[in-house]
């Protein structure tokens, strides 16, 4: 529990007539103002990736051919993000690293990296003073203004992951904003896409929203009556219906009701019956009190026919994760993936968008307004045409 609220005091600056004031005096002023701004910035809208800063192959951009150029190098595009402290970081043209010239020398024994940005400042533009202070000892020169910049943070160590439920009351332990994974890194080979993992980023906001990142049937595809049998586990205990979650959800919300599963039977208007198929979780079992899938499985004995429609629903506004949160379990689109997709060598996509409005893949559910309802289904034919 928060017993204090971790902010700097707010003392602002009283003017009157006849006041003397001294460069400390403007700098606290200044300081009064930033502080408010970044309380406002971190409690009010949160933090994280406000847009751009997508890590890219540094060739994307380059019109050189010369391979040499790009080896181990990545781009960074211009983007916005606010730190947890709620510092703003601009990254106003893009930049270019060498990651492996970017790594500390004790961690270049790695072929997994993750990058960064972090807000920093520097002193620009010295100025001849006009006098010295009677009360210290000050140069010939100060620097007349403060930079607000960055700085590129790349490590081969996986980043801690904030887990607090309120960012607002307490103060984060890491500033860095980390925005990508790369793999199989190789210092004298170029980077290509598919090495870049962009969604390591945190989106801009309060909390990150738990979201469904998979389920094991294809949205929409036909199944023979067979393959659906076995995908609901009537007659297999192994079987039944996964659903996965991006973050820990409490295992005490998978009650009764939660997952429906509705079978419509072919036909149109009067003649398509509808009836719901019994089930129940298979999995998690034991007494664990998170986890981050389910194993849904009919304990009936229906038979499915040619022509049938399954619907399956998941309740997300009656799943809290850790935090007692709703997930945000839209399927929008129906894009959340396919988790067999790896193993059977295909990716299933469906048409349209090909990653989210965020411009960062791979497509998980919600909407981040939280809660909701997720929906999918699939067809039902007697034999594979």
């Amino acid at each position: 529990m928060t017993t204090e609220f971790d902010v700097p005091p707010l003392r602002r600056l009283r003017y009157f007539h006849g006041q003397m004031l001294t460069a400390r005096d403007f700098q606290r002023e200044q300081e009064y103002f930033r502080d408010k701004l970044k309380l406002r910035l971190r409690c009010l809208l949160g933090y994280g990736v406000v847009c751009g800063l997508l890590v890219e192959p540094a060739g994307h951009h380059d019109a050189s051919t010369d391979p040499k150029e790009h080896q181990a190098k990545v781009r960074i595009t211009p983007g916005l993000g606010v730190d947890c402290e709620g510092n703003e970081v601009v990254v106003r043209d893009g930049c270019v690293i060498d990651l492996f010239a970017a790594l500390p020398e004790d961690e270049r024994d790695t072929d997994t990296v993750w990058i960064g940005v972090e807000y920093c400042e520097r002193p620009v533009e010295p100025t001849r003073t006009v006098y010295n202070s009677a009360c210290g000892d000050t140069g010939d020169c100060e620097h007349g203004w403060t930079d607000e910049g960055y700085t590129i943070r790349v490590t081969k160590h996986c980043p801690p992951e904030d887990r607090r439920c309120d960012t607002c009351c307490s103060r984060c332990e890491h500033t860095v904003l980390w925005l990508a994974r790369i793999d199989d890194v190789r210092r004298t080979e170029p980077v290509r896409p598919h090495q870049i993992h962009n969604n390591v980023r945190r989106p801009f906001g309060r909390h990150v929203p738990t979201v469904i990142t998979g389920v094991n049937w294809i949205h929409g595809h036909t199944y023979t009556v067979d393959e659906a049998k076995e995908l609901l586990g009537t007659q297999k205990e192994g079987g039944g219906l996964v659903v996965r979650f991006s973050d820990d959800i409490r295992v005490d919300c998978l009650d009764p009701g939660v997952v429906e599963v509705q079978v419509i039977e072919g036909g149109a208007g009067r003649n398509a019956n509808t009836w719901y198929m019994g089930g129940t979780f298979a999995e998690p079992t034991g007494g664990e009190e998170f986890t981050r899938e389910f194993r849904y499985r009919q304990t009936t004995r229906e038979t499915l026919q040619d022509g049938d429609r399954v619907l399956v629903t998941v309740r997300a506004a009656f799943l809290l994760d850790r935090c007692c949160r709703p997930v945000d379990g839209t399927n929008v689109g129906g894009k959340v993936p396919y988790l067999g997709a790896e193993a059977d060598g295909q990716t299933h996509p469906r048409p349209g968008c090909a990653v989210p409005p965020s411009g960062v893949g791979p497509w998980t559910s919600g909407t981040g307004a939280g809660g909701d309802v997720f929906e999918s289904w699939f067809f039902i034919t007697e034999e594979r045409r």
